[in-house]
């Protein structure tokens, strides 16, 4: 069983190196061409992928740039504060001209009527 896993284990580091090299892009190389890094891969199996994986590839994660102004929080923002001040200095509407005029109707029309059974009204004549 040892004998296997000291096969397959350079065996699959090769594999892998190998087509991680192929398939990245050649902006994120870094110190030899591709082509030069592939041929190291399978020339000298364990060095080669070794080396590629620590060499080879730039695996620096790119973050995105930060905004400047940055998200501001509501109550140290000052455009939110400022809207805080105008709604509070502005003159308070009487409740009743705020309701729609619907609501002014007599609560008789506003119950909802109960639902009609056509089997009674049948019953009833």
């Amino acid at each position: 069983m040892l004998r296997v896993l000291m096969f397959l284990v350079p065996l699959a580091l090769s594999i892998y190196a190998f087509i991680d090299c192929i398939s990245t892009d050649e902006k994120e190389i870094r110190h030899l061409p591709k082509p030069l890094w592939a041929i190291l891969v399978l020339l000298f199996p364990l060095v080669g992928s070794i080396s590629w994986l620590i060499a080879g590839k730039d695996r620096t994660v790119e973050r995105p740039a930060r905004r400047q102004g940055g998200w501001v929080a509501p109550d140290d923002n000052p455009e939110f504060l400022k809207s805080l001040d105008e709604e509070r200095d502005q003159p308070k509407e009487p409740e009743e001209s705020r309701e729609p005029k619907e609501s002014q109707e007599p609560k008789e029309s506003q119950e909802p009527k109960e639902p009609t059974d056509p089997k009674r009204e049948s019953d009833d004549s």
